[in-house]
C-alpha cells in the first residue's frame, strides 16, 4: 500500500514539472485551420475618404513585423501621399470669355460656321398613266422605260415608283344643266361613293351662278353618305326652250297681233344664265392645295362643260392646278354626251384669242377637255346613260390611284412655266402627263 502511494505521488510531481516546462516557451503566432462550415471572410481594406487626410492610425510594430523595432517609423507629413485620391478630383475649367457681337474678325470664326451649306430641294413629281390603243393600263413598266423632258432638256430620275396613292378628291357638281340631266347624275350617286375606298378624303362643291362647298375633306363613309343625299333634293335649271312669244310669252296681252298697251312688238330675249366652272375649279384647288402632300390630289367635275360670267379666268386657274399639282378628271354629262359634240368642240375658230400658256383657243371647245388634257388627267369621260356614267367613276379613280409616279430635280429652281414631255419606249402607247408647271419658290 505504501508503494502504490509513492507511485501515485510521483506520477503527479512529474506531470507538474511538465506542465511548469510548457508555460516557459514562447508561443508561436498559428493561424487558427478554417472552419468547415463558416468561410473565412476576407480582409475589409481601407476606405479612404477624397480629399481627407490621412486618419487611419499609425502601424505599431510588433515581433511578427518584418521592420525591425529599432528603425523609425515615418510620420504621416513625411510619407508620400496617395495619388489615387487626387486624381478623382477633376480639374478646374478655365473662366469663359465673351466679346461683343462682331469684334472677332472673318479669318478667326469656327469652322462650323465656315462649312455651313444651305441645301435647295425642289423635286418635281409627275404622274403618270399610260394606256395601250384600247385605254387598257399598262402595267409593269420600269424606270428604264421613261424619259422625261423639260424645256427640252432630259431629266435624270431621282424617285419612281408605281404603288397607288390615297386620293384627296374634290368633287363638282354643275347644278346649272337642265333639271333631267341632274336628276340623272342624281341616281349614280351610289355607285360615286363606292368608287372611293376607306383611305380617300372627299370633299363636295356645287356650282351654277355661284360657287358652293357643301361639305369639307372627311373619310368616306356615314358622313359621305349623308351628304350625298342632301345632293339628290336639289334641282336643275328649268327644262325646255325659254319662251320668247306667243300667248305664254313674258309680253302683254295681244289682239289680233297687234299688243294692247303698246304699238310695238316687244322683243324679248332670254336671260344668260351664269356658269362659274372656273370658279368652282379655283376653288376646290386652293383647298387641296392646304391637303396633305403624300395623298394625289384630284378635282372630279361632273357637268356639261358650259362656262360664263366667272370672275377667274381659264388661265389663272390653270396656273393654280399646275402649281399645286392637280390633276382634272370629268364626266361629261347632258349637252356634252351628245354624239359628235367632242368633235364639234375642237374646231377652231378665228379671232377668238388664245391662252396664254398656249394650250387650245379660249371660247373655242368643251373647257372641261382644256382642263383635262392641261393637268394629266387624260380624256373626258362623256356618258349619258346612268350605267355608263357609273362606269365612268370607276375608271376615274383607278386612272387617278394607280399612276407611274415620277420625280426629279430641275437643275434651276428660278423662271416662269416650264414644258414637260413624257415619253415612253413602248409602242402603240398613249402617255397622260401634265403639259407643264410653275415651280414654287425654293426653301432653304
Amino acid at each position: 500500500m505504501a508503494k502504490k502511494t509513492s507511485g501515485l505521488m510521483a506520477l503527479g510531481l512529474a506531470l507538474v514539472l511538465v506542465a511548469a516546462g510548457w508555460a516557459q516557451q514562447k508561443p508561436e503566432d498559428i493561424p487558427d485551420a478554417p472552419s468547415a462550415t463558416r468561410p473565412v471572410p476576407p480582409p475589409a481594406p481601407p476606405s479612404p475618404r477624397p480629399g481627407a487626410q490621412d486618419s487611419t492610425p499609425e502601424t505599431q510594430p510588433d515581433e511578427s513585423s518584418s521592420v525591425p523595432a529599432s528603425q523609425p517609423v515615418p510620420s504621416s507629413s513625411e510619407r508620400p501621399r496617395d495619388t489615387t485620391d487626387q486624381a478623382t478630383i477633376p480639374p478646374k475649367m478655365p473662366p469663359v470669355v465673351t466679346v461683343p457681337a462682331g469684334s472677332v474678325p472673318r479669318d478667326l470664326e469656327t469652322h462650323e460656321e465656315l462649312y455651313k451649306i444651305p441645301v435647295y430641294v425642289n423635286l418635281v413629281l409627275l404622274p403618270v398613266s399610260v394606256k395601250d390603243s384600247n385605254g387598257r393600263p399598262i402595267n409593269g413598266l420600269l424606270p428604264k422605260d421613261f424619259s422625261v423632258l423639260e424645256n427640252g432638256k432630259k431629266q435624270e430620275l431621282k424617285f419612281f415608283t408605281s404603288d397607288p396613292f390615297s386620293l384627296s378628291a374634290a368633287v363638282i357638281f354643275d347644278l346649272g344643266m337642265p333639271d333631267i340631266g341632274v336628276k340623272r347624275v342624281q341616281e349614280t350617286l351610289p355607285a360615286l361613293q363606292g368608287a372611293f375606298s376607306q383611305y380617300d378624303e372627299v370633299s363636295i362643291y356645287t356650282y351654277s351662278s355661284t360657287v358652293s362647298q357643301v361639305a369639307d375633306f372627311g373619310s368616306v363613309g356615314q358622313r359621305l353618305t349623308a351628304v350625298l343625299n342632301q345632293i339628290k333634293g336639289y334641282n336643275g335649271a328649268n327644262n325646255g326652250v325659254p319662251v320668247t312669244d306667243g300667248p305664254l310669252g313674258p309680253q302683254g296681252p295681244i289682239i289680233n297681233g297687234r299688243p294692247i298697251d303698246s304699238p310695238v312688238t316687244p322683243v324679248s330675249t332670254p336671260p344668260k344664265q351664269a356658269r362659274v366652272i372656273n370658279d368652282a375649279i379655283l376653288q376646290a384647288a386652293r383647298d387641296l392645295s392646304k391637303r396633305d402632300r403624300t395623298r394625289r390630289k384630284i378635282i372630279v367635275v361632273i357637268s356639261d362643260g358650259r362656262e360664263r360670267a366667272s370672275i377667274a379666268s381659264y388661265a389663272d386657274t390653270l396656273k393654280v392646278l399646275l402649281t399645286q399639282n392637280i390633276i382634272v378628271y370629268a364626266v361629261g354629262v347632258d349637252g356634252a354626251a351628245l354624239p359628235g359634240y367632242g368633235k364639234l368642240q375642237k374646231i377652231h375658230l378665228p379671232n377668238l384669242g388664245l391662252d396664254k400658256i398656249g394650250f387650245e383657243p379660249i371660247g373655242t371647245g368643251n373647257i372641261l377637255s382644256k382642263y383635262v388634257n392641261a393637268t394629266g388627267g387624260g380624256t373626258v369621260y362623256a356618258e349619258s346613260a346612268r350605267a355608263g356614267i357609273e362606269q365612268a367613276y370607276s375608271r376615274t379613280m383607278g386612272d387617278a390611284r394607280n399612276q407611274y409616279t415620277l420625280g426629279y430635280t430641275p437643275k434651276s429652281g428660278i423662271g416662269g412655266y416650264r414644258e414637260i414631255e413624257v415619253v415612253v419606249k413602248r409602242q402603240d402607247v398613249k402617255v397622260y402627263a401634265k403639259h407643264g408647271y410653275y415651280p414654287l419658290p425654293t426653301a432653304r
